[in-house]
């Protein structure tokens, strides 16, 4: 008679034995579906041996003395167990001598043996990384994700199973992270466990990556990787799905996405990927990455099928990019955030960095073309490049010195990933006025491992003489707000009225980490309103320029309208601080409510009649009486330029 809660051994009978314990449990031991598996809470781990990524084995016996053991699955693409690691690596350094062992087990069908070598590298683990061959390990004790853990007392029984802390998620978008850490529950069992304690709280929810499990591919599926899955691959995912690029994974073959299969229809269900937020039944944007419900369908029945490759004579031919600048020839001035590289910590959350370079400019330039370089794609979430006027002597040339009024400015472009270059039609151009500079916000997304960038922006011009127009970047914005500390929908609004007729390109909103909502509306001189853009849910992680199919011609009068909600409340997991009220600022624990948008004019109209100043207050939910100290915030005593530079 079986102990409960056995584990998979290595030789074939074990094995056979570990599949009737699934069955036994009424779970079919080839179709365990990851989000259906529940951890094994109280079930006894009998000893295992494993192979680390150099060949060596591993069994449980090896470390018969310790009083806890830590057995954490780990994905080495997993963005989630990248953060994690670095933390893994510090417990098992800091409970060194206290009889607790960190095993690594990597469970993912398309992780190489090559891969978590590297993984281990990288991240200078102290603990052996484990390769769980057709997730047996996971399969039996229960795990469903990486990262996820498990922890085992003196008798090896599972006393805890779920997340490390509750500091980084996928709750909401693509991702959070929060500043700090507010429960520690993989160090709080462990403490409590070599206490002679139970476990108080002994599963959380694993928030993570799918395992990559192998599963069974149905005979002649009518949906294959090859035919139906690669070309919309090749469409939305590729772009950013590449070596060297932010997408933690690749997505370039079959290998490549089969051990992901499940983790894309989570993602594609969910509405996490692709990456596009507005509601479809509100405007027509050209660079509309989104996937049409026909296409999300097939994805649904290739991982329902166990995601089968097909025949590779059906694969499309493959997609070409750019090796540097996907800019049509080279830029004629090319712009750096500094002289050398900058660091980007391993961990943590990166608040928005500011960098200001001087252009050296004598005379006015005219950009045709503009395009954001990332330097190190692999933590550059996005770049916005803004334009200001030249800084006096002693103005701080980084961070939030750099940052002050940019607002206020013109954006020159941006970059997030999947953003093309800024190419403008003939006769359209930007200007950039002599001796003006350039300020890079950038924002850094920590991968779990220290990382250096230098980042940059190309620029090509054009003559004076062939421009006809004039694009430039302003906004409806409002810095009078102040969310009250737990508020789940706080509303705020801003208005922007257009002097002379205009064509309205792009728009662009602009929130942090409490942004819930963004609505662009234009009321016309007559009355009317037209809702031009609708997002349901604002994604902070995702700074977006959506660009009409067709520019919009507005005549005089017409006024935008934007309208914003933020989350203040403990039920928004990427919320800083629920219990605080929260104004105007820079930094991504403060907020903005800005609604960005793109025009172009006549090249010889006066800007300023065009776009007015507006007024120092905008409307927020009784900002007046809700706002405290009555001192003007940075953006709010100077809400917008006369000349917006851009």
């Amino acid at each position: 008679m079986r102990r409960s809660g056995q584990l998979l051994w290595v030789a074939p009978l074990c094995a056979v034995l570990a599949g009737s314990l699934l069955v036994e449990r009424g779970i079919a031991k080839d179709a365990t579906a990851s989000k259906d598996v529940s951890a094994r809470i109280g079930e006894t781990v009998a000893d295992f041996s494993l192979q680390d990524y150099r060949g060596k084995p591993f069994s449980l016996a090896e470390v018969k003395d310790s009083k806890v053991i830590v057995v954490a699955f780990l994905g080495v693409e997993c963005p989630l167990s990248k953060l994690y690691a670095p933390k893994l690596v510090k417990l098992a350094q800091d409970y060194e001598g206290k009889g607790v062992t960190v095993i690594g087990v990597d469970p993912n069908r398309q992780d190489a043996v090559t891969e978590m070598g590297a993984f281990a590298s990288e991240h200078k683990l102290n603990f052996p990384l484990l390769k769980d061959l057709n997730n047996k390990l996971a399969d039996e004790v229960g795990a469903a994700r990486v990262p996820q853990v498990f922890v085992l007392d003196v008798d090896r029984k599972i006393r805890y199973a779920g997340r490390i802390d509750d500091q980084y998620g996928f709750d909401t978008g693509s991702g959070y992270a929060k500043p700090n850490v507010s429960r520690h529950d993989l160090t709080s069992a462990i403490d409590e466990l070599l206490a002679g304690k139970e476990v108080s709280q002994p599963e959380t929810e694993a928030i993570g990556c799918l395992i990559g499990r192998v599963r069974p591919v149905a005979d002649n599926a009518a949906v294959t990787y090859s035919k139906h899955i690669a070309p919309i691959f090749q469409d939305h995912c590729v772009e950013c799905h590449r070596p060297g690029q932010i997408g933690p994974f690749a997505l370039l073959s079959y290998d490549d996405a089969v051990g992901w299969g499940e983790m894309i229809e989570e993602t594609v269900r969910e509405g996490r990927m692709p990456p596009w937020h507005p509601d479809p039944k509100f405007g027509h944007f050209r660079n509309d990455i989104s996937l049409s419900a026909e296409e999300k369908e097939l994805i649904s029945q290739w991982v329902a099928a166990g995601s089968p490759e097909g025949n590779p004579k059906d694969l499309p031919p493959a997609k070409e990019f750019a090796s540097e600048w996907m800019m049509p020839g080279k830029p004629d001035a090319v712009f750096y955030i500094a002289d050398e590289p900058v660091d980007v910590p391993a961990e943590g959350t990166v608040e928005y960095r500011y960098y200001t370079t001087k252009t050296g400019f004598t005379e006015d330039k005219w950009v045709k073309v503009a395009e954001c370089m990332p330097g190190n794609r692999a933590v550059v979430h996005h770049i916005i490049v803004f334009l200001k006027p030249p800084s006096k002597a002693g103005e701080a040339g980084s961070g939030r010195g750099a940052a002050r009024g940019t607002a206020s400015f013109g954006q020159l472009c941006g970059f997030a990933p999947g953003t093309r270059p800024i190419v403008l039609e003939p006769g359209m151009a930007k200007l950039i006025p002599a001796g003006w500079e350039l300020v890079f916000q950038m924002h850094y997304t920590p991968n779990g491992s220290p990382q250096k960038d230098r980042s940059a922006v190309g620029l090509k011009f054009c003559d004076p003489d062939t421009v006809t127009h004039r694009v430039a970047t302003s906004n409806a914005i409002n810095g009078m707000f102040a969310i009250p500390a737990g508020d789940p929908n706080y509303k705020v609004e801003s208005t922007r009225t257009y002097g002379r007729e205009v064509k309205l390109l792009s728009v662009f909103p602009h929130m942090h980490l409490r942004g819930k909502d963004f609505h662009y509306e234009l009321i016309y001189p007559d009355g009317r309103k037209e809702t031009i853009m609708n997002m349901p849910r604002y994604d902070f992680n995702w700074q977006t320029s959506y660009i009409f199919d067709k520019p919009m011609e507005l005549p005089a009068g017409t006024t935008m309208h934007c309208t914003a909600h933020f989350d203040n409340s403990a039920d928004n997991p990427a919320n800083p601080d629920p219990t605080k009220t929260v104004r105007w600022g820079d930094q991504t624990w403060e907020e903005m409510m800005i609604g960005w948008f793109d025009i172009a004019i006549p090249k010889d109209w006066d800007i300023a009649e065009v776009l007015p100043p507006q007024g120092r207050r905008s409307r927020g939910e009784d900002a007046d009486e809700k706002r405290t100290g009555g001192e003007e915030t940075e953006a709010g005593a100077e809400d917008s330029p006369a000349e917006p530079a851009g």
